[in-house]
């Protein structure tokens, strides 16, 4: 497959991720789906990459005219329609709010906070979508919303920050270059959290892209 392929899949993906903060939402986002997806190798990557498949099937459903070009099937949204505002029955008992909020008054963006955060009994039973469905448990308590905010960013820094280790812990290769391109943007955003240590980390990935032959 080739570069160009893996860095379009990567950037269609982002996009039908984002579609809640993009300006035109979904009208925009389809034209370029769209447009963008045309050739059979980008279609090959997106096979391989998390929640491409649903990509695939909404790209299959525009092209089908079966999903009009400024929507999206309900099944097919990102995050479980969570990110959109889908009105959802996702909710936390009284005594479940209050063991979070208590949790959530002192927590501080470490391993070890982020850690026990994630070995709550009330944390668990939500698995891998735990983030976003906290979230909208708690959407109609601002207060406690601002401080969960905090969580899903430390939990978002340090999953970038183990891509960057991993990356370049290894002899890197051209389709590693495609995907730190392509990831460059929470590169950018999420690795100076960490100081230094981030910074000189974001320094040798932009190297690496940047040293291409």
């Amino acid at each position: 497959m080739s570069q160009q392929a893996h860095i379009t899949a990567q950037r269609l993906l982002n996009l039908y991720r984002q579609a809640h903060v993009i300006d035109g939402g979904w009208a925009a986002v389809n034209k370029v789906l769209v447009t963008e997806s045309n050739d059979i190798q980008v279609i090959s990557e997106l096979e391989n990459l998390p929640t491409g498949k649903k990509l695939i099937e909404h790209i299959k459903n525009l092209r089908d005219k079966k999903t009009p070009m400024n929507s999206i099937d309900k099944d097919l949204l990102p995050y479980g329609g969570l990110m959109l505002g889908i009105e959802n029955n996702i909710s936390l008992s009284p005594d479940e709010i209050k063991e979070l909020e208590i949790v959530l008054n002192n927590f501080q963006p470490t391993v070890e906070n982020l850690s026990a955060i994630k070995k709550m009994p009330l944390v668990k039973k939500f698995g891998n979508s735990w983030t976003q469905d906290i979230k909208a448990a708690i959407s109609h308590n601002a207060k406690l919303s601002e401080k969960w905010q905090s969580v899903i960013q430390a939990d978002k820094a340090f999953q970038v920050w183990d891509s960057a280790h991993q990356l370049l812990s290894q002899t890197l290769t051209e389709r590693d270059r495609s995907q730190i391109q392509a990831s460059m943007p929470e590169f950018e955003t999420y690795l100076p959290m960490f100081g230094d240590s981030g910074q000189k980390m974001l320094n040798k990935l932009r190297t690496f892209v940047s040293s291409a032959k």
